[in-house]
Parts: C-alpha cells; sequence; structure tokens
C-alpha cells in the first residue's frame, strides 16, 4: 500500500508526465516544422484553417474556440502567419468586430508539405497507429473529465 509520501513523488504525478511528453513533443515538433517556417503554435492554427472550407475561412473566435487559446495570444500568432503571407484576416462586412482567417494561395500550398508531419511524429513515439489512436482518445476524455471537473 502506498503511503502519503509516496502519491507526493515527482514520477507519480500524471501533471508531470504529461508536461514531460508535451516538452518531448515541442522537441520533435520544433525539427520538423523548421522547414516549413513554422512554430508549434502556428502549426495547429494551419491545421484548424486546413480543415475549413477554403472560401469561408474561420472566425478568429472561433479558431480560438478550436484551438483552445484567447485572443492575446491567437493575436500573435495570426500576425506572425500574415506577415509570413499565409494567411489573410479580414473585417466582416456584417458585424465589424468579427474578423476571418483565410488561407492564401501559399497557406494552401503548404499543405502538400506539412503532410508528412503526422506521419514523422507517429515514427518518433515508436508506437503503432491503433495505440496513438488509443493514446489521443484517452487524453480527450482526461481533457473533457478535467473540464468539468468540480473541485
Amino acid at each position: 500500500m502506498a503511503s502519503n509520501d509516496d502519491y507526493l513523488r515527482l514520477d507519480r504525478q500524471i501533471c508531470f508526465s504529461l508536461n514531460a511528453a508535451t516538452r518531448a513533443f515541442g522537441g520533435v515538433y520544433r525539427t520538423l516544422l523548421k522547414d516549413l517556417g513554422l512554430t508549434y503554435p502556428q502549426y495547429l492554427v494551419m491545421l484548424a484553417l486546413w480543415e475549413a472550407p477554403a472560401a469561408e475561412g474561420l472566425p478568429v473566435k472561433g479558431l480560438g474556440e478550436r484551438l483552445r487559446l484567447d485572443s492575446g495570444t491567437l493575436s500573435p500568432l495570426l500576425k506572425r502567419l500574415e506577415a509570413n503571407g499565409l494567411v489573410r484576416r479580414e473585417r466582416s462586412a456584417r458585424d465589424e468586430r468579427s474578423v476571418t482567417v483565410t488561407l492564401t494561395a501559399a497557406g494552401a500550398a503548404l499543405k502538400e508539405r506539412a503532410v508528412t508531419v503526422p506521419q514523422k511524429i507517429a515514427q518518433a513515439t515508436g508506437f503503432e497507429l491503433a495505440e496513438i489512436e488509443d493514446l489521443r482518445e484517452r487524453l480527450n476524455r482526461l481533457t473533457e473529465a478535467l473540464d468539468g471537473a468540480a473541485l
């Protein structure tokens, strides 16, 4: 039976394991995304935009919700992507408070070069595809549980 001190061991903390895995993923992504000229957060923005209908783009608010980023974090990412010619931000004609982000031709074309990133990440893990899918599903369930946790 574990003692109270055992529960406070660093190596028993799920938060520490998740943080260590996140940092390790960050290093692998940093190497892979360097050739694309993207940071990991910028890559996430591009993934969301590549999923959106090309002509419509995504409202900044919806993009932030999808990525779980606040506007203070998202705005600099979008400014940098726009400066690099990958996205365009435009105010809505119907609601000037709303800004829509769309891909430029260069941003859309970058998708072809990024297609190998998930495969290389999977290879780096050494996991089988089924293990990766199971882990992703478990992490999604963990996120939902923590989002709904009433402490």
